[in-house]
């Protein structure tokens, strides 16, 4: 995958995409795959945003319920086996367990009803041919067995909990990246680092984008019969901005924070709190508590994680598990997202809804364009087949049905995963990250470790990344400063800053394939500081 400029200034395609999360990856991939030409330009890098600062859950909303969202708790449970299916090595079943304190028989047969439906509404969750993925129906664990499972649930007036299950992302920034990879390889052109500044418009038409390169400053249009704007909280600001109009459609902007501490359970828990709810998710032998829902207003690129929003959430979770040690001292990492959410006249963003829109601007005077607005990560592969039908459905237009939601991704062209880890292993003896390897890159694994040393195999930190995915990243992947690298295409700073020698090995790779200076190859490591530091 390979930055190809002059491609994008110099051909007309059938669609173009602003934004690179993960609407826009799955579209990218959806259009190539029909037959389109297709590019995509992000103005950061791939995932960068609200898509790689999520609680990395591939899930129905058991909430929505609440809300009577049926069709979208439908099409979330359907989206959940279709991500299964088609990457196996990055989305897993997670099981989880919802407890009850001081609740009477009618609270608990009210959830065990909403569990129930929730079973029904995903009755072909197990069609997938691995069994290690099957996910089982909910069922009742009473007080003794619960806290046999889970100490930590131990509290005043607790009665037991439920079990049910749902499925979680190992690396959802990878996930998108799949999604272009495979893009790439059907013929769309996608570059990261090329900020789309202002709409082409003619005669009531568009016609594309002008585009800088932020790496060059270098300014060119891109022409295309159809743009799409998948900016994700940006979405309404950019269309204001790009086309010197006002839109009609405004987003609610959420800000939520996740916070990663030392494992405090084996299963992820529900916690019902007040008016909402909190998640504790196991994820990769430490746990992310998940998450806060505040109205955000200003600039989306400011949003950040300040010392009182740990604190506040730190004492929410104590509050209903005081049992977890959750002192400020071990938080390992934090981060913050903002949820692009539809106004639909709900007083609070907690209970707007999670749905997706797609709008079509030609009755505004803007023929051609769109905006895919909302949504979540579950559900972006069908709001991508939605966007890519009404592309299609347009006059002159013609193209393959959609195929996206059974076609794997490039990692997960496998049968089963513990089948691809244990053939792993007899290729590669002594590997000792293998496992973790396996889940980031799946059957691309051979093309990651093809002319790898000893050396290069050994794990750089907790992570359980190595050297060999350093260059690759460069080579193969797009990455083109040390963030991308340490932050998406591993995971080396997911659990906190690197050590200085992890960055400096690592920077010093990049360099010599970058060709950076030792002064640029410094400025790269300091702006690591953004991950690791709390906002005033």
């Amino acid at each position: 995958m390979k930055r190809d400029l002059p491609r994008l200034a110099n051909q007309t395609f059938d669609l173009l995409i602003i934004g690179g999360g993960a609407t826009g990856s799955f579209v990218t991939r959806d259009a190539a795959l029909r037959g389109l030409s297709v590019a995509l330009v992000e103005r950061c890098d791939f995932a960068s945003g609200t898509s790689g600062r999520s609680s990395r859950l591939a899930h129905g909303g058991l909430r929505y319920l609440r809300n009577l969202e049926i069709g979208l708790v439908r099409e979330s449970l359907r989206e959940r086996l279709a991500l299964m299916r088609i990457a196996p090595h990055l989305v897993q079943k997670l099981p989880f367990l919802l407890p009850l304190y001081d609740t009477g028989l009618f609270g608990r047969a009210k959830l065990a009803a909403g569990l129930t439906l929730y079973d029904a509404l995903s009755y072909d969750r197990n069609r997938l041919e691995d069994p290690a993925q099957h996910l089982p129906r909910h069922r009742w664990f009473g007080k003794r067995a619960a806290l046999e499972r889970e100490p930590v649930l131990e509290g005043k007036g607790f009665k037991g909990a439920f079990e049910y299950h749902d499925g979680q992302m190992y690396a959802p920034e990878r996930l998108a990246l799949e999604n272009l990879i495979d893009a790439d390889a059907n013929g769309a052109v996608v570059a990261n680092y090329v900020a789309a500044e202002k709409l082409l418009l003619r005669d009531g038409k568009v016609e594309g984008a002008g585009v800088r390169d932020t790496v060059t400053g270098s300014a060119f249009d891109i022409r295309a019969k159809a743009v799409l704007v998948a900016a994700g909280p940006w979405a309404d600001i950019f269309l204001e901005q790009a086309s010197g109009r006002d839109t009609a459609h405004k987003l609610i902007r959420s800000k939520g924070i996740h916070l990663m501490v030392p494992r405090i359970s084996n299963a992820a828990l529900t916690i019902e709190a007040g008016g909402g709810h909190l998640f504790a998710l196991p994820w990769r032998g430490h746990t992310l508590l998940a998450t806060t829902d505040t109205p955000f207003s200003g600039d989306p690129a400011t949003v950040a994680v300040k010392e009182r929003d740990i604190e506040g959430f730190l004492a929410t979770f104590r509050k209903y598990l005081p049992n977890a040690d959750l002192a400020r001292g071990r938080v390992e990492f934090f981060t913050a997202g903002l949820r692009p959410l539809v106004s639909d006249s709900k007083k609070d963003s907690y209970n707007t809804s999670r749905r997706a829109q797609l709008v079509d601007h030609a009755n505004e005077g803007m023929d051609g364009l769109f905006s895919a607005l909302g949504g979540k990560w579950t559900t972006s592969r069908a709001l991508a087949q939605t966007v890519t039908d009404a592309v299609v459905n347009k006059p002159g237009k013609a193209a393959a049905p959609c195929i996206t939601a059974t076609t794997p991704l490039p990692g997960g062209r496998i049968d089963r995963f513990d089948g691809l880890v244990k053939g792993f292993r007899k290729t590669y003896p002594g590997i000792t990250a293998l496992t973790h390897l396996a889940h980031m890159h799946g059957a691309r694994l051979p093309l990651v470790l093809k002319g790898a040393k000893l050396t290069d195999l050994v794990p750089l930190g907790p992570s359980q990344d190595v050297p060999a995915q350093i260059g690759f990243a460069v080579t193969e992947e797009m990455a083109l400063t040390l963030d991308d690298v340490v932050m998406r295409r591993t995971s080396l700073g997911q659990f906190g800053r690197p050590a200085q020698p992890v960055l400096e090995q690592v920077s010093s790779t990049m360099a010599a394939l970058l060709g950076w200076s030792d002064e640029k190859r410094r400025a790269e490591i300091a702006s690591l500081d953004r991950h690791f530091t709390v906002a005033a």
